[in-house]
């Protein structure tokens, strides 16, 4: 049988907020952004080399 105070401890433990994130957890968030990042650019890459080219043209 359980006493008050064990059941106290298992909804402690069963309900307790946590809080901050983990080390994995901010790995996993720069991976996604920088995955983004690396899309985008190639995605725009025709974009920005026309850009450079007009910009040397005028030059």
């Amino acid at each position: 049988m359980f006493s008050f105070t064990d059941l106290m401890h298992y909804l402690r433990a069963r309900f307790e907020v946590e809080e901050g994130q983990t080390m994995a957890e901010y790995g996993v968030v720069l991976a996604v952004l920088a995955l983004g990042v690396v899309v985008a650019l190639g995605l725009l890459s025709g974009a920005i080399s026309g850009a450079i080219d007009r910009v040397r043209g005028v030059f």
